[in-house]
Parts: structure tokens; sequence; C-alpha cells
């Protein structure tokens, strides 16, 4: 059955299992965020069941447990890093970091990563710029998950980006979308639980519609919108892996694979908010898209509209309370982690308290609302 734990727990378990593989503290405990964060967020796809997959590929040599990014060239707002085969979180984060500062400098700022390696989820560094004054655009590239329109072979990655920006007093609007009809991480997930995939995700490897997760991990992901997927994909790529110098199409080495360079690309673009207007008046303008947006009739069997980032805020702030679930494959994997490491499995969070409140005599005069 699956096991539900406390964010902090996993987040203390993951953070100290990279320790254990040589990942420094800071760094250890950054991807150890986005995994839990991605899990709070309402995304086990790209949560803890790729812990084992980050930690194998460090054991295996194919990621740096230690990042030591070098400069290719610097043009002041445009920065080009090799990363080295370190950790694809810490290397975007790095460079969220450069590119705020140079967008701060100059406008806007282009920071191209080559050499790095999958980062999970693009909404994490988004968010980061965005809390910082800067509209953000993120975009990777991945290895072969799609065919072209009209093939029946992997060529194309899912190559997913995202787009965040300040939302005034509704916090952060921000999109983190694959190009293809859903992350290939949620397959995976389909798969961990035993259950099949909604028709229209993947093919088999002969190319036919299949709702089994793992005929479709073998074969394709379709692309969402039909070609247009297919297309924004492709695009990305000569944004991601082209133009920055790193690995692309089917050279990309995803993280599902214990071994091989992975040479994903990253390019992060930040236009700092204040070359082109007053912060103050673009959020009030930003609250004014939101509000009107929200305020759209609604359909039927629909009770709210929701701004892009909004349901991952909601879900994050529901399951820090109630913790979070595990899938058994997923918590298999942490157990032989821990196995591996000897850094103990998060416990499970003890039961909820009872509280007079929940019971039927709850407004009996006289009664408190006691534990």
């Amino acid at each position: 059955m699956p096991y539900t734990v406390g964010a902090a727990d996993l987040l203390g378990f993951a953070a100290a299992s990279s320790e254990a593989h040589g990942v420094p503290p800071a760094d250890a405990h950054l991807l150890a965020d986005t995994l839990v964060t991605a899990e709070l967020w309402g995304h086990p796809s790209h949560g803890m069941l790729r812990m084992s997959w980050y930690l194998g590929r460090i054991a295996s040599g194919a990621t740096a447990a230690v990042a030591t990014p070098d400069v290719v060239s610097d043009n002041g707002a445009v920065l080009v890093v090799d990363g080295r085969d370190g950790l694809g979180q810490v290397l975007a984060d790095r460079a969220v970091a450069w590119g705020v500062e140079r967008a701060g400098r100059h406008g806007i700022s282009a920071v191209a990563v080559r050499g790095s390696g999958h980062f999970g989820t693009a909404a994490y560094f988004t968010r980061k710029a965005a809390e910082q004054g800067c509209v953000a655009l993120l975009a990777t590239n991945a290895s072969p998950a799609m065919a072209p329109w009209g093939g029946r072979e992997k060529r194309v990655g899912t190559n997913p980006w995202s787009i965040a920006a300040p939302g005034g007093r509704y916090g952060t609007v921000v999109m983190d979308i694959a190009n293809t009809a859903v992350a290939r991480g949620k397959i995976y997930h389909a798969k961990e639980r035993g259950e099949p995939i909604p028709e229209g995700w993947a093919a088999d490897a002969d190319g036919v519609p299949t709702t089994d997760p793992r005929q479709a991990i073998e074969g394709l992901i379709l692309p969402m919108a039909g070609h247009k997927g297919y297309a924004i994909s492709f695009m990305f790529d000569v944004l991601a892996g082209v133009l920055t110098g790193s690995a692309f199409g089917a050279s990309v080495v995803g993280p599902y694979q214990p071994t091989g360079r992975s040479g994903v690309g990253h390019l992060l673009i930040c236009v700092d908010i204040r070359s082109m207007a007053d912060p103050a008046e673009f959020e009030r303008r930003m609250e004014t898209l939101i509000e009107e947006t929200k305020a759209a009739p609604t359909a039927p069997g629909t009770a709210e509209i929701f701004v892009p980032g909004e349901p991952e805020i909601r879900t994050a702030e529901r399951l820090r309370t109630e913790g979070i679930t595990v899938a058994d494959d997923t918590w298999a994997s942490l157990a032989s982690i821990a196995e591996a490491t000897g850094v103990p499995c998060p416990p499970p969070p003890p039961p909820p308290r009872r509280f007079a409140h929940d019971r039927a005599d709850r407004f009996a005069p006289g009664r408190p609302w006691l534990p």
C-alpha cells in the first residue's frame, strides 16, 4: 500500500542521501527541494521516483557529484556556460542567479548552459526569477520521446519550457509544459502505480496507440496538439540544444539511463521588468488580467477558474498538512537507497489528532474543543 510521509522528512532523506553520494550540502538540499516541491505541487512524476535515477547516474560517474561549470563566453547580457556534466538542478539554479543579475544590469539577459542534465520541473527555476522582478522563460531539451510528425521512431524530446511572471497579490503566475501530450514522468508514475494511461498519450513501438504504460515507455509519447506540438518541440531543441552548443535530437541521454553523458542544454531568458515598465504598475496590470480571467463564467461542472500555477500552490498548501503519498515502487526505491547509503528511510507521519469538534456532540454546551 502507498506510504504517506511528511514533506520535511522526505526533504531530509533526499538531501542526506545525495550528500552520501558526494553532493555538497547546499547542492544536495537544492536537489532534494526540487523533488519534494514537485511532490507538493501534485506532480509526483517529477518527484521522489526520480531520486534513484539521479543518484544512479552519480554513482556511475555519468553525472558529476560536484558541479564545476566553466564559462565558455561572456558578452555581458549573454553568457554561455559548460556545465561539465553537473546536476541539472544545480546548473539551472546558478543560471537563474546569473540571469537575474545580468538582466538587472542590461534589461534583458540570456544564459545558455551546455553539458548539463535533467533538472526536474522548469517552473521551480522560473519562479525564482519572477520573485526577483523578472519575467523569465526557461527552455530545455530532453532525450528522444516522440517521433517526428508522420514518423514512427523516437527522434525528438519532450523539450519542456516554462514562463513565469510576478502576479502582484496573486503571487507568481507560471506555466510549465512539455510539448508532448503528457510529460514522460507521468507515464513512469502510472507504471509504478500499475494503472493504465489515458488514450491519446502514447503509442507502442510499432506506432499503435496504447494505454499500457510499459508499452508506452518502450514506444512513443504523442505530441500535444498534433503537428503543432512536434514543431514547438523541434524549435525548442534549436534554442536549448543547437544554439547552446549542447547535444540535441537523438544524442541527448535522459535521466532514466544510468550511464552515458546526458548532454542536455538549457536556455534561460530573463527580462527585468524595471527596464520596460514601472514594477508596481506591471503588477497592477497583472492583477487586472488575473481577475478578468478568473471572473469569466464557468462551464458546467467547473467550480472555479484557475490561472497558470495556481493549482500547484493550492495543492502544496494541502499536502504540507496531509503529507505526501508515495507509491509502492517509489517507496521500494527509497528503501534501496537507504540500505545502500545508511540513511534511514523517512518515517510515516503520526496519526492525525482527534478533536472534540470532529464528534457529533461538538456543539454541546460546556464542551471544550480538546484533542
